[in-house]
């Protein structure tokens, strides 16, 4: 049964301090981006891909991936912690089954250091927002139209084209929205 952790301190919960929790939290993201990128690999290496991408599998794992997604959303408070992370790691095992055939069009070193680059992008951007004295709180919900605006302009820009210029605004603002969604969640887990 879930408890509200909000009248005691952190040393007093099961998630141990501030620190520890945080730790714990950013672990269980890169032991994801890990399996993600393993799956991905594996995929590519056994020519696993070819087959996905020659199938309708792909359209099914996309839904799979966003109702994954939905349940641990809505119920992570209630389930079991053993369930939530076969939950995680299946979206992780999903998310790398659908981000193989990026893997077919990049070489292997460029992707080692875009996962880098990402890396210490969030980092930083997760260091910001749990240094901040600044609050985050009203940015959630714009943040999230943000993205949903983002989502929707680039299927747009998949069916018209971009252009190159389109594009690298796109990107852009893409970079701008998810480094303010990172600081905002990091803040929110403080």
């Amino acid at each position: 049964m879930y408890q509200n952790y909000n009248d005691i301190s952190y040393a007093e919960s099961p998630f141990g301090t501030l620190n520890q929790y945080m730790t714990k939290t950013f672990g269980w993201m890169f032991a994801g981006l890990l399996v993600t990128f393993a799956v991905a690999i594996g995929a590519i290496s056994t020519g696993l891909v070819y087959a996905f991408i020659n199938s309708g599998v792909f359209f099914i794992t996309c839904i799979a991936e966003l109702i994954l997604v939905g349940v641990l959303s809505a119920r992570v408070t209630s389930l079991q912690p053993g369930t939530a992370t076969g939950i995680f790691f299946a979206y992780a095992a999903l998310n790398g089954l659908n981000l193989c055939s990026i893997f077919l069009i990049y070489d292997l070193g460029s992707l080692v250091l875009a996962f880098l680059v990402g890396a210490v992008y969030f980092g930083v951007m997760a260091v910001y927002g749990a240094t901040t004295n600044r609050s985050l709180v009203g940015w959630g919900p714009k943040l999230m139209m943000a993205l949903f605006a983002l989502i929707i302009t680039g299927f747009v820009g998949v069916l018209f084209g971009m252009g190159f210029m389109g594009t690298v605004l796109y990107s852009g603002i893409g970079l701008v929205v998810f480094m303010l969604l990172t600081a905002y969640d990091t803040q929110k887990l403080s």
